[in-house]
């Protein structure tokens, strides 16, 4: 079962942008990799693929196709999707309005939001061709 997923206009037009510019033909998508853990609640990975991996599921939102495994469809459910740009960092944001805030100091920033996880622009990965 697909998720229910909001993304924000800033998350719309920064995966738009990663995806026209990944060199892949049109029909590639998102694929979001979100798992349990952090401070935040998300562990997430992305990386521009040609297609869905076997047991992906895709969402299609305003345009854009988010291949989803399993395990991210399941976290993903009710969750914002953002886009953040501070002087010192920008990515991915995750909001999950039902997700307890978290009190531990470990991360060893400020707290922003509760349930808000940011994803480095450097973890954007593009795998090489495979060669028969």
């Amino acid at each position: 079962m697909l998720p229910n997923v909001t993304l924000d206009p800033a998350a719309t037009k920064f995966i738009t942008r990663v995806v026209r510019f990944s060199g892949l033909p049109a029909g590639a998508g998102f694929r979001l990799t979100v798992t349990a853990g952090g401070c935040s609640g998300y562990n997430s990975e992305f990386t521009v693929e040609p297609k869905p991996f076997d047991g992906d599921e895709v969402l299609e939102i305003n345009g854009l196709k988010l291949f989803l495994p399993a395990e991210s469809r399941l976290m993903l459910e009710g969750v914002t999707i953002g886009f953040e740009e501070t002087p010192t960092k920008s990515g991915l944001t995750f909001f999950n309005p039902n997700a307890a805030p978290c009190a531990c100091s470990s991360s060893g920033e400020t707290s922003t939001a509760p349930a808000m996880q940011t994803v480095d622009i450097s973890s954007i990965v593009r795998k090489p061709a495979s060669i028969s």
